[in-house]
């Protein structure tokens, strides 16, 4: 879970009433950071006008620095964007671009929309790069386990290994110049719940910078953040990362600086049986749920790229994940590994300076690892 300006006092805005009288009012929403309880003297957030609705079964907020009420027609204008992508996006709404190619690329070529074909293509990509940690073609396994979860079960290695068949970005044929896209067999399909967020962050961004707004922070669902430009008189935007054993709790500040952030972890959703744990984050080369890390954030250069590789390092673990930001310099990460009995936690760090990364006196005597 992050907490964009952690921890704060939230208010919503939505309509374009609403949100020139409070402008005009000379009124902001005020998002305090008590640095009363960190190590090193983490950055405060000052005065903001956030503005936010709900779109892709979470919230999203555009959050400004207090400035001219013209901005926030971009804001507006950015959030009716992520309507759009979601009626492009969504495997739930069955009018959708993407579900329209999930029922049809198993019997021709189905031609997408350019940004759409580069977005799958970067999700290949990516899946390529993590040696399978990453794949979007997952949607069969996670129905299995939520059939299984909804009959208090766990799948069996037959049933795992038949729907397997049905999943694989390798499989998936790609066809640049005619931006299309064929799937090897019937059954398979996309579900962009990985990575879906952070390009709808990353569209909104560009629309908003269109605009001439270059000071904001975005979120979506608070799992995936962009930031661009300074915030109360700091290169970038103070973010929180909780304690993933305690999410009532802040377990670190990062200055985020023009860049995008997604952090995964199983601790909100999960279900238990015969007293174990199960996580909804799946190995796509297992069928199984990853169990290795508690928590993985990333930052990146979009947050696209943010949210595919935090699922991805909490699948491929913190050796394989240190060696992709090792070969990757513009990736950082803090990587928290599932803590055994009688161990403490423990935090990796991947490349985040420490003029970036603040941790809260609770969890100062903690192993940090560069």
């Amino acid at each position: 879970m992050i907490d964009p300006l952690p921890p704060n006092r939230r208010d919503f805005l939505s309509g374009k009433a609403l949100q020139r009288q409070l402008a005009e009012a000379g009124e902001v929403l005020a998002d305090n950071l008590d640095a009363a309880d960190r190590v090193g003297n983490p950055p405060e957030s000052g005065p903001t006008v956030r503005l936010g609705k709900q779109a892709m079964a979470c919230d999203f907020d555009v959050i400004l620095n207090p400035g001219p009420a013209a901005r926030l027609d971009a804001a507006a204008m950015a959030l009716d964007l992520i309507d759009e992508l979601e009626a492009q996006l969504s495997v739930y709404r069955p009018e959708s671009e993407v579900s329209r190619l999930n029922a049809r690329a198993a019997d021709e070529w189905i031609e997408v929309e350019p940004r759409l074909f580069d977005l799958l293509t970067m999700a290949r990509e990516i899946s390529a790069e993590t040696a399978g940690g990453f794949d979007i073609t997952t949607g069969p396994l996670i129905a299995l386990w939520r059939q299984c979860k909804a009959e208090y079960r766990l799948p069996t290695e037959a049933e795992i290994s038949v729907t397997r068949q049905r999943t694989g970005m390798a499989q998936v044929a790609f066809d640049p110049e005619r931006r299309a896209i064929r799937f090897p067999a019937t059954g398979m399909e996309f579900n962009l719940g990985s990575i879906g967020k952070g390009y709808a962050l990353d569209r909104s961004a560009e629309l908003i910078l269109r605009q001439g707004v270059a000071e904001f922070l975005l979120h979506g669902g608070k799992s995936s953040l962009l930031a661009r430009g300074s915030h109360g008189g700091y290169p970038g935007w103070p973010i929180g990362i909780a304690n993933p054993l305690f999410p009532e709790k802040t377990l670190a500040t990062i200055l985020l600086v023009n860049a995008g952030l997604s952090t995964s972890g199983s601790n909100i959703q999960y279900f238990r049986l015969d007293g174990k744990r199960y996580g909804h984050i799946l190995d796509p080369r297992t069928g199984w749920p990853a169990d290795g890390l508690a928590s993985v954030t990333v930052l990146a250069p979009t947050a696209t790229l943010a949210e595919a590789l935090s699922t991805a390092f909490f699948v491929i673990g913190v050796e394989n994940a240190r060696r992709y930001c090792h070969n990757h310099p513009e990736i950082k990460a803090l990587l928290i590994p599932a803590p055994q009995p009688g161990q403490r936690l423990r935090i990796v760090n991947c490349g985040l300076p420490a003029d970036e990364l603040y941790l809260s006196e609770a969890v100062s005597h903690l192993d940090i690892t560069s």
